[in-house]
């Protein structure tokens, strides 16, 4: 009898367990046994092969409508050729020199075919791939499957769907159910009528019926969306147990002369964030608030009021920017509003104000070290800075509250240094302009208080979006550019975004991947530098167009967005560096090249940089790609709406869910396998409820072991890293 705990070699035997390790990330019984299936197929149901994706492993379930051996053409061998059929899609089968293959895989007979999808002659073929017959007289495996379901698991080009599934097999009879412990409490199981643990499992990789799977299903998304409640809610335990102090704005102070100043009034949501933020402010322990709102929406000034708050009390705020144009935009627009309260200490500078500092990492010895100084002995109480702020050098008299800018730009240890420059732990302040729908921001943020902010301060106009088609309508780009010129001779300006830089580096990157795979865009991104020197010569000559990039000197950036937002530049042709933060009033226009090579939500942020004015915005999404494809799609989701909610939902459905606690990037496999943040809200909300009560009534859980085991499991060490410093 086996527990989970034991390494698959035992089982199956080392080589299969490699395999399993290498290509799946499966190493122990737990593993295999939470691998579940991707979806299941009755006997007789055909799978569509009509969205097969090129280089996807894949197990299809066809019949076989044609086999041919065709011989090479000049030289020894042959092509055994096997077209399969759904009834809709069909997919070609080929085996080289394997003409013997041909007496079993006549037409008629239906199996399961697993490889890599690839393309030979235009046509979709998988080469050399693996196979189970389905109605194998002589062998017998549809007596296995005759009259249920049958699991598609998702494999690899080593590890076939069936293989594992015989795997599975092995391990569901040899398993001592009694040592494999229940994550769930029994009350919560009973009160919400779900399955035990181990009819779940035996549900979900062995239905008898659609019923089978179902219940299965929803008792393991309690699990998933249990364990990581429960793991959120021990952090936000542990957060509210540690001590800060508290920030009352004192009357009189800065604040109030910054509010009396204002030439507008806070919009309803702003007064209502702030007032959520405020109350975090005052109490004895640390502030985790995550601050998410749509494109100009006003998180800028919410966020300066928090931290003008803070400075009242005596203490410093630090504002972490992810990119030097943005750090320095913040720090220029919040002077501009501050006005002589941004200059305290200095010669002409009000006397209830403070000094708001600048630290990048290009900045000049000098004013370096004038910043370095104001921070250490208070005159500086509030900093803008990008990843220069996190250096051992940076000393803070007092550091009361970090504001984090775009978070998803940072990593937990960026963030985690800089609240570590504070003698007791600071207020933080995460403020977002991706805005995430609430089930993803009660996993992907569940440690943090949620604050949104949904509308657009007065004075904003709105922005009309368009699909640019420019291989089908050539005209339609030309239409493009006259546009920018007709929006320049009303005295506005605009922006032309495109992918890459176009110099010598990119170059050099574009070299090294050599040729692209058969069936991909064969055109390199378009270039800044291509474009703008193209524009300069063509359809734009004569207007004052200048470039913006990454790799330009941050002297040369920064001149060129001074220019541009004083109105003495016409046309900027930049890279995404402008994508947050950039506020332009007087952009009315933006053309954004090769648009389906950016993300919805990119695409989203970029086209917010216009439409800040008075007059109304513009955003044209160029693209070669044709009006079917899934590219083309995505591009008239976003022309079609200006909901960033709508847009970041969409965007989550193409890119799939990833690891939910951050760890994504790796790219090894998702935490959740059963559980949908999209699609399953009132489980996550629910599982949420119970976790708080849970940790409330048991903060170590001592009488929980099953829910422990599954906890240790959830938090490797990089998990657990990132809920630590969460």
């Amino acid at each position: 009898m086996s527990t989970l705990d034991e390494p698959l070699k035992k089982l199956v035997g080392g080589t299969t367990a490699k395999v399993l390790a290498d290509s799946l990330g499966l190493h122990t019984h737990g593993d295999l046994l939470h691998h579940y299936p991707r979806r299941y197929v009755e006997r007789g149901e055909l799978t569509s092969l009509d969205e097969l994706e090129l280089d996807e492993h894949v197990t299809v379930m066809a019949r076989i409508e044609k086999t041919e051996v065709i011989p090479f053409k000049g030289r020894k061998g042959n092509r055994l050729q096997v077209v399969v059929t759904d009834g809709r899609g069909r997919l070609t089968l080929a085996f080289f020199n394997q003409a013997h293959r041909a007496h079993e895989l006549r037409p008629g007979r239906q199996g399961m075919f697993a490889g890599k999808v690839g393309v030979f002659n235009r046509v979709r073929q998988l080469a050399n791939p693996d196979y189970q017959l389905m109605d194998d007289e002589d062998a017998g495996p549809a007596e296995d499957f005759a009259g249920r379901l049958i699991p598609v698991y998702p494999a690899s080009a080593a590890m076939p769907s069936w293989k594992l599934s015989k795997a599975v097999d092995v391990l569901l009879g040899s398993l001592d159910w009694e040592l494999v412990q229940d994550p769930l409490p029994e009350p919560l199981r009973e009160g919400r009528g779900l399955l035990p643990l181990r009819d779940a499992l035996q549900g979900i990789h062995r239905p008898r019926s659609q019923a089978d799977r179902i219940a299965a299903q929803s008792r393991l998304k309690w699990d998933e969306a249990f364990v990581l409640q429960v793991a959120l809610a021990q952090r936000r335990a542990a957060d509210s147990a540690q001590p800060a102090v508290p920030r009352i704005p004192r009357d009189g102070g800065v604040l109030d002369a910054f509010d009396a100043r204002l030439p507008f009034t806070l919009t309803e949501g702003q007064q209502k964030v702030t007032a959520e933020i405020f109350s975090d402010l005052a109490q004895d322990h640390p502030m985790h608030r995550l601050l998410q709102g749509e494109v100009g929406s006003g998180k800028t000034m919410v966020g300066l009021r928090a931290m003008l708050a803070v400075v009242d009390t005596g203490g410093q705020a630090a504002m972490l920017a992810p990119t030097e144009v943005l750090a320095q935009q913040h720090h220029r627009s919040i002077v501009e509003m501050m006005g002589d309260l941004a200059e305290g200490g200095m010669l002409g500078g009000s006397e209830q104000g403070t000094k708001v500092a600048l630290l990048t990492g290009s900045m000049g010895v000098p004013a370096r070290r004038q910043t370095l100084l104001d921070l250490a002995v208070g005159d500086a109480g509030i900093v803008i800075g990008t990843h220069a702020l996190i250096e051992d050098k940076v000393q803070f008299l007092d550091l009361g509250l970090v504001v984090v800018d775009e978070q998803h730009r940072f990593g937990v240890e960026q963030r985690d240094a800089l609240r570590a420059k504070a003698e007791r732990p600071p207020h933080l302040l995460v403020m977002t302009a991706t805005p995430i729908p609430r089930t993803v921001a009660m996993t992907v943020f569940g440690d943090l208080e949620t604050s949104v902010l949904d509308q657009l301060p007065a004075g904003r106009s709105p922005i009309a979006s368009h699909v640019v088609p420019a291989l089908e309508r050539p005209n339609f780009l030309a239409r493009a550019w006259e546009r920018i010129r007709e929006e320049v001779g009303k005295g506005h300006q605009a922006y032309v975004v495109c992918p890459r830089i176009g110099d010598a580096e990119d170059e050099k990157k574009a070299k090294a991947k050599g040729k692209p795979p058969e069936g991909e865009d064969r055109r390199p991104p378009l270039a800044v530098l291509d474009v703008a020197a193209e524009l300069s010569a063509g359809p734009l000559k004569g207007l004052r167009v200048e470039v913006l990039h990454g790799r330009m000197q941050p002297d040369a950036k920064d001149d060129v967005m001074r220019r541009f937002t004083a109105g003495r530049l016409d046309v900027l042709v930049a890279t995404t560096v402008i994508e947050v933060g950039v506020n332009v009033p007087n952009a009315t226009v933006m053309v954004i090249m090769d648009a389906d090579r950016f993300g919805v939500s990119q695409l989203h942020q970029l086209r917010g940089r216009v439409g800040r004015g008075s007059a109304p915005g513009l955003c044209l999404l160029v693209s070669e790609m044709p009006g079917a494809s899934a590219a083309r799609q995505r591009l008239d989701a976003v022309a079609g709406t200006l909901d960033g909610f709508e847009l970041s939902r969409i965007d989550l459905e193409q890119r799939r869910e990833g690891d939910v606690l951050g760890q994504a990037q790796s790219g090894v496999r998702s935490s959740l396998r059963v559980l949908s943040v999209l699609e399953d809200e009132e489980v996550i909300a629910a599982a949420r409820e119970e976790a708080v009560r849970l940790v409330a009534l048991d903060p170590g859980l001592e009488g929980q072991p099953g829910l422990l085991g599954a906890l240790r499991s959830l938090l490797d060490a990089d998990r657990a890293e990132y809920l630590e410093k969460g």
